[in-house]
């Protein structure tokens, strides 16, 4: 299936990327961060939550296709 994802803050400065496109097998989202967190290392060094198609999910939910966008902690006040 074909995928979007969309790195965010340092996310985005740890890939060097704001957005790349694959074709992906695996049914978890939790099979494709491994997949990412085998090509770019430091990614495992940050928390972060997991949106797709713009709904924020748990890592253990099934891939629908579509857009996964990787969110850094906010700060706010």
């Amino acid at each position: 299936m074909h995928i979007t994802i969309k790195y965010f803050g340092q996310i985005a400065e740890i890939t060097q990327a704001k957005e790349e496109s694959v074709e992906f097998s695996g049914h978890l989202i939790s099979e494709l961060l491994q997949v990412l967190n085998t090509k770019y290392e430091n990614l495992k060094t940050i928390d972060f939550k997991v949106a797709q198609n713009q709904e924020l999910v748990s890592i253990e939910k099934e891939l629908t296709g579509g857009e996964i966008a990787l969110l850094p902690p906010f700060s706010g006040g």
